[in-house]
């Protein structure tokens, strides 16, 4: 089942939200778009090919007035050519002129200034802190995941969330399986019908090849380097079990309905041993306990000419369930008997029975859950409707945090334990004149966790 949006005028939103600022005794400068125009004006901070397509997606949904306004990037470049692929899509929406392109380290404070609904699409160890601050200004917000790196971001990204409750602020995060038909009707399939029974074990997965990675320019400091190659470092990205397999985490505890309580793996760097690969592992596997006792087993990998998988699923007493976002979510018995299969609207042809097939398969007509979730969030702050989903965003990405301190210590730790965890990667404060975390030795490599050894991460 879709997630149904209802078009509102903007003489409707106008007054529903000026009827909110008054009930809740906002101001109307901490109330996101409420000041005489009948514009949401977006503004991007973070010019990346996700913030792109964010940007593409939040001027796509059906919502009359929608318009960019602002944009920021630590990189002029990046900011151009953001500009110049959404100008060809949408040339009368984007509405920014040379005033309003900010470049440097501080232009998302600009862009948070001048706009009602902020793209944050920056690498993730600057989250908590945009996220503050655009809560603190009253904008509603759009915020990729992960939406930290460490412990003391999460506390932060959770103490915000409140604050945005409070002030009536509508918050989506990038976690689009939670806005995809197939996982949604799946959801109903396990929790309400129970097709596999009660859940005893779960398997997820984001195996694939390696990541982009950009040589260092002429003149170029060491902290730019690290924010350009931002996947590499922990303080920036969180490792890849944060940065990706965190989609799949967030469907375990979706589905199993909370976090974990504790964790223990290995992980490690094989095919991608360069220094110039920053600290990041290659693969990761952890097991997770839920307080139910069910284990979940994750795996991430970078590497190639192996094993690839990017899916989910589930053994239940009845059953398994598989989730694959192509779409192909299907069910069996334990004797390997279809019981159910999810078909895409507008899809005649059956389901496909294996993950072989489930490669190819296709959504059919379903909305593409990227711009569904842009759709959620207009349609909610048009129609003042509760939306925050700040709060499962935080409770995957410490998850994957989890994770990733599971492996870098070679222990089995509890959620308590790194939820209140003092270590902090990312500086809460980040300018061009800041000294990065790391540093490269006479080598040009980076501290890299060994388990077992103090270093990189500590408890």
């Amino acid at each position: 089942m879709s997630i149904e949006t209802t078009p509102t005028t903007r003489r409707q939103f106008i007054g529903t939200t000026a009827a909110t600022v008054a009930s809740t005794g906002l101001t109307v400068a901490q109330s996101a778009n409420v000041a005489g125009s009948d514009k949401i004006k977006v503004g991007l901070i973070g010019c990346g090919g996700r913030g792109s397509g964010a940007a593409n997606q939040a001027l796509s949904t059906k919502q009359e007035g929608v318009v960019l306004h602002a944009v920021a990037d630590a990189f002029k470049e990046k900011a151009d050519g953001a500009l110049s692929n959404l100008r060809a899509k949408h040339a009368e929406k984007v509405q920014v002129d040379d005033s309003r392109i900010f470049t440097g380290l501080d232009g998302y404070k600009k862009v948070i200034d001048s706009c009602d609904l902020v793209i944050l699409t920056t690498p993730p160890g600057f989250r908590p802190y945009h996220f503050e601050a655009a809560v603190n200004a009253g904008k509603n917000i759009f915020m990729e995941k992960p939406v930290a790196v460490d412990s003391p971001g999460i506390r932060k990204v959770q103490e915000m969330a409140k604050i945005a409750d409070e002030k009536n602020l509508k918050v989506v995060v990038g976690l689009q399986r939670r806005y995809q038909n197939c996982y949604i009707e799946a959801l109903k399939e396990v929790k309400e019908k129970g097709i596999i029974g009660d859940i005893v074990s779960g398997q997820v997965y984001w195996n694939g090849g390696g990541i982009w990675f950009r040589d260092k320019q002429p003149g170029q400091s060491e902290l730019m380097y690290q924010i350009n190659n931002w996947y590499f470092f922990t303080w920036l990205c969180g490792d890849h079990i944060n940065e990706q397999h965190i989609h799949n985490i967030d469907v375990a505890n979706w589905f199993l309905g909370g976090h974990p309580i504790s964790a223990q793996g290995m992980g490690g760097r094989e095919q991608r041993t360069d220094a110039k690969f920053g600290q990041i592992y290659d693969h990761h596997y952890v097991e997770y306990t839920y307080a139910n006792g069910v284990r979940v087993n994750s795996q991430c990998r970078h590497q190639s000419g192996v094993y690839n998988a990017v899916r989910e699923e589930f053994t239940g007493t009845k059953g398994k369930i598989y989730l694959i976002n192509s779409g192909a979510c299907y069910a069996v018995d334990h004797k390997g008997n279809t019981i159910w299969k999810y078909r895409p609207s507008g899809e005649a042809a059956g389901a496909p029975e294996g993950e072989a097939k489930g490669k190819k398969a296709r959504r059919g007509s379903d909305p593409d859950p990227y711009q569904v979730e842009h759709d959620t969030l207009q349609a909610a702050i048009r129609e003042n409707k509760p939306l925050n989903n700040a709060y499962y965003g935080a409770e995957s990405t410490m998850t994957s945090i989890m994770g990733r301190m599971a492996t870098y210590s070679g222990k089995e730790l509890k959620w308590d334990e790194v939820l209140n965890s003092k270590v902090q990667h990312m500086p809460a404060i980040v300018t061009a004149e800041t000294e990065p975390p790391v540093k490269p030795d006479a080598n040009g490599a980076y501290p890299v966790a060994i388990p077992g050894k103090p270093g990189v991460e500590i408890v």
